[in-house]
């Protein structure tokens, strides 16, 4: 949705694919990603400029328990995706994660060796592989790290959870023992929007420019809320005391010294993402 709304506010006409909810933004789209028929016959209709695919099956846990339907909407529905994007001759922008990577020693570049633990980083990579079908220069995958902001009420993030949570006076465990880079959408949606206007290729590290633990996050998170959030609410835990399905690296934290020196829209800083998170709130009913 972020996405949508930023190409429509730089003139873009956008075609927004969804298979179950319209979208708010953008002309609607009805499509199946994991029907490659479908895929082409939309793709050819259409003729984009560009395809920017941010569709994936997130849910980690889920990925682990039901790996063929993770192998479907994050690495089979890019093969149809990229395929009907050579045959238009289109540029294909593939949105992917810190997940590809094992967690040993964060700060991970461009250059690194991807390692993934689970099957939701398995397919994802599968799905950055396949993305690169569309030929030399005509393919970019932008990696992101926890992506938090407004949004859908009914699909919480990292920062969304925080903010409810401790506004009723709930007390939350946070991990302080995993890192990342974490990613404010608006800052991932004008980086990947400048990509795809410009045609960027290779991969680039459009996440977060601070390193940061889920825990630290969250206090810094509550400490600049205005009135700033009872940080005595939230609980350090660590990562082995969580009943998780699949494993989690333990740093993912990317390097985006690229994405710095070749964008306009450059990785904000953990302070300044806290405060455009803060002046996006959208008004209360």
């Amino acid at each position: 949705m972020k996405l949508v709304q930023v190409a429509r506010g730089r003139g873009h006409h956008v075609f927004a694919a969804y298979k179950e909810h319209p979208p708010t933004f953008g002309t609607p789209v009805s499509l199946d990603i994991t029907d490659e028929v479908s895929v082409h016959k939309t793709i050819s209709q259409i003729e984009p400029d560009v395809i920017v695919n941010s569709a994936a099956l997130t849910d980690v846990d889920k990925c682990e328990v039901n790996p063929q339907l993770a192998r479907d909407l994050n690495s089979t529905s890019v093969e149809y995706l990229a395929g009907s994007a050579k045959e238009s001759s289109c540029f294909l922008v593939q949105v992917s994660t810190d997940f590809v990577f094992d967690g040993t020693t964060g700060n991970y570049s461009e250059h690194d060796r991807p390692n993934p633990i689970n099957q939701y980083g398995l397919t994802k990579l599968a799905g950055e592989e396949a993305a690169q079908n569309c030929g030399e220069g005509r393919w970019s995958v932008a990696r992101a790290s926890v992506v938090y902001g407004w949004g859908r009420p009914e699909r919480p993030n990292a920062a969304t959870y925080i903010i409810d949570s401790l506004s009723k006076g709930r007390k939350v465990f946070i991990v302080k023992d995993q890192y990342s880079s974490p990613t404010l959408n608006t800052n991932l949606a004008l980086m990947v929007m400048e990509i795809s206007e410009r045609h960027l290729p290779g991969i680039i590290h459009t996440a977060g420019a601070t390193r940061r633990s889920r825990y630290d996050f969250a206090l810094g998170l509550a400490d600049r809320w205005k009135p700033p959030l009872e940080r005595k609410l939230i609980l350090p835990t660590e990562a082995g005391n969580i009943q998780w399905t699949a494993k989690r690296p333990l740093d993912s934290s990317l390097q985006v010294s690229r994405a710095a020196s070749r964008l306009a829209n450059r990785p904000l800083e953990i302070d300044e993402a806290y405060r455009q998170f803060i002046a996006e709130e959208p008004a209360r009913a």
